[in-house]
């Protein structure tokens, strides 16, 4: 009985952390596609539409038979939470990750989102949701120092390419990716701008997110109602680039499959997966899994879609996975204090505690 107790235990306590991972690898295969999709010529913004409608309607039946028992009253307050969370979590951090990945690759836009822990811990602590006073704790450094890592991580991979070391099989296929390399090579830094804009908007959401799992604890349909916000944002957005009605016909099915899979897949799915995990163990927590976005999409690359390999890239994921690790470390050791403290320190301790307490929602 023990030991089966023991094994739900570790059940529990590591579930967030697969859940993360599986994610995570999903979402690196996701934007590898939709970058082959977007150099097709689609408006971007009309994939961002199509992806959050298909995503509201796979989530629709699971909010009704899974929720609607448990689901809250629908206050104008939550709606309005939830058009604000469509904004900063899909259509305008869509708007300017999809523009920013049409200008560079899947490789580079998935190692800017690596910042992603940077960027989400840096507004946590503004934002005082994350306790300064933790930082000179040893589980504080840590944390910082994987931070750090991931940061250092995903610019070596963005600013050194290095040797190609990929097999002979691909350099047909990447002599095209080259040519379109280096006629967009002067959109390159906008580029850059446009993803780091995008994770900014990501980060800003996932403690937006934290706040309306309190509110709102009804995953599925709370993700439903973002979508849904978010598929007419993304339609009001594309007028950026245009208007003609024949951008919203698409003709070419590896397009489509690419919207079905980005919204089934890379929108319901993971936006659901990341809104659990940062309702078990915080924002913060579930930010620093993005480095496992760039390896995936990295070997999704390379194996499947056959586009070149380079050594930067490989030590790039390898330093990054080592920052997610050194961070994790970090995190588990701030557990581990906040379970034993000593009853006479409680008291003492009580901000820290609710502030602990709080991270398993906004950070």
């Amino acid at each position: 009985m023990g030991e089966k107790m023991q094994g739900v235990r570790v059940i529990e306590e590591w579930s967030p952390v697969i859940v993360m991972v599986i994610s995570n690898v999903a979402m690196g295969s996701v934007n590898a596609l939709v970058k082959k999709a977007l150099d097709v010529g689609v408006n971007h913004m009309v994939v961002g539409a199509y992806r959050m409608a298909i995503s509201a309607l796979v989530l629709a039946p699971f909010a009704y038979i899974l929720e609607r028992k448990t689901r809250p009253e629908l206050t104008f307050r939550l709606l309005v939470d939830h058009f604000i969370s469509g904004l900063l979590g899909a259509s305008l951090m869509q708007f300017f990750f999809l523009l920013g990945l049409s200008y560079t690759s899947a490789t580079v836009s998935c190692a800017l989102v690596s910042m992603l822990p940077a960027i989400t811990f840096t507004l946590a602590l503004i934002f005082r949701t994350e306790n300064v006073k933790n930082l000179k704790t040893k589980a504080g450094m840590l944390k910082m120092m994987g931070t750090l890592i991931c940061i250092s991580g995903a610019l070596f991979l963005t600013f050194y390419k290095g040797p190609q070391i990929s097999n002979p099989h691909s350099h047909t296929e990447a002599l095209h990716q080259n040519d379109n390399d280096q006629d967009k090579a002067k959109n390159w830094l906008l580029g850059c701008l446009y993803l780091t804009i995008g994770t900014t908007l990501l980060s800003l959401w996932m403690l937006f997110q934290g706040n309306l799992n309190i509110k709102y604890p009804c995953k599925y349909s709370s993700t439903c109602l973002m979508s849904v916000f978010a598929a007419f944002q993304c339609a009001l957005l594309s007028l950026y680039k245009g208007r003609d009605a024949h951008d919203w016909v698409i003709g070419d099915k590896f397009v489509i499959i690419v919207i079905v899979y980005a919204g089934v897949v890379g929108q319901a799915m993971s936006t659901v997966a990341t809104t659990w995990g940062i309702k078990k163990l915080g924002a913060v927590f579930a930010s620093t899994f993005t480095p496992v976005i760039l390896i995936s999409a990295t070997l999704f690359d390379f194996l499947i879609l056959h586009t070149p390999l380079y050594l930067g890239s490989v030590i790039g994921s390898v330093v990054a996975v080592m920052g997610l690790y050194v961070f994790l470390w970090g995190k588990n050791n701030e557990t581990e204090a906040s379970t034993t403290l000593p009853p006479q320190t409680m008291d003492n301790e009580d901000q820290l505690v609710n502030n602990d307490n709080d991270s398993r929602s906004p950070v």
